[in-house]
């Protein structure tokens, strides 16, 4: 697949596109760097705002991370905590605001669920490393 620049899809869109369908067929392995900017943007043969707004889509999905002074990476399956939520209670899933996602050191993208429990205490977690279940 190519980047079609007849489509009304823009072109971020369409590399972010060509980046994942990557990523789910093991081109891109997980934890692994992706190419570099440049690399990306002489092989689509697309500009690097492009690039840059395509990582950033995917970033958003939580697909890839990126760290200042290094290549974005292709995130790994986090492993999962069960949270089992009681009778009566309930959770919620939301974006973090920046504050509480950099307290939290979570990735852009990713959601939390905050679990309210009956005792009224609340818990918040990473929907990425979260799985909840009801008592069986």
């Amino acid at each position: 697949m190519s980047i079609d620049r007849r489509s009304h899809t823009p072109i971020y869109r369409q590399l972010a596109n060509l980046i994942r369908e990557g990523i789910h067929s093991g081109q891109y392995e997980a934890g692994a760097p992706l190419p570099s900017e440049v690399t990306l943007s002489k092989e689509y043969g697309v500009g690097r705002d492009a690039v840059r707004q395509a990582l950033a889509v995917l970033r958003g999905e939580g697909l890839v991370s990126t760290e200042r002074g290094e290549r974005s990476r292709v995130r790994l399956p986090p492993e999962r905590v069960s949270i089992e939520l009681p009778p009566g209670g309930r959770a919620v899933a939301r974006m973090p605001a920046d504050p509480e996602r950099v307290e939290r050191n979570l990735d852009e993208g990713v959601p939390v669920f905050e679990v309210f429990r009956p005792d009224g205490t609340t818990e918040i977690h990473p929907v990425d490393k979260t799985e909840l279940t009801r008592p069986a």
